[in-house]
């Protein structure tokens, strides 16, 4: 092969490498996600990371679904007016602006794993599937590590650290 072919396909390379970055960050990337469980079979769980939208334009996460749960839904925490946090669905799902991040860490918004219809154990991994309004479906492995602590991504609602959230109890919402 040419000296000069070379060159060409060196420089072709080149401009592909430094092209691809830029089109992988297009859209919305999931990073670091995990999830932790309070039991086995039929116990509740809940899964955390962050939404990166790398897009020029706003999205929203609008679906999520498992087949490690009788239930997913997209939750949040809440505070009532006698100081009790309790959690809420979000069935409107969680927004992301343009260019922006959102995290699902404990005590804020999250996803949640209710009626488990297998022990999530440390070590274990699921698929959980997530739609979005316009980047549309995107299917993550997530492992589970219930030893994890929260994150620096963690909330402090009223000066009580809640990133130790009890989810005994949480029932599906109808």
């Amino acid at each position: 092969m040419s000296l000069v072919v070379k060159t060409i396909r060196l420089c072709l390379a080149l401009i592909v490498m430094s092209a691809a970055p830029a089109l992988a960050h297009d859209g919305v990337h999931i990073l670091s996600p995990y999830a932790r469980s309070n039991g086995g079979l039929g116990a509740n769980g809940a899964v955390f990371f962050t939404i990166k939208n790398h897009s020029g334009s706003a999205e929203r996460l609008i679906g999520v679904s498992s087949d490690v749960a009788e239930k997913v839904e997209m939750h949040t925490h809440s505070e009532t007016a006698d100081g009790v946090m309790q959690m809420l669905a979000v069935p409107k799902g969680f927004a992301i602006d343009a260019r922006m991040s959102h995290a699902l860490d404990r005590g804020g918004d999250h996803i949640m794993l209710m009626g488990l219809t297998r022990a999530l154990k440390d070590g274990d991994s699921f698929i959980l599937t997530l739609t979005f309004e316009h980047a549309g479906v995107v299917i993550i492995k997530v492992p589970v590590d219930n030893a994890r602590k929260s994150g620096a991504a963690g909330r402090v609602h009223s000066g009580k650290d809640h990133s130790r959230q009890d989810m005994t109890g949480v029932k599906p919402t109808e």
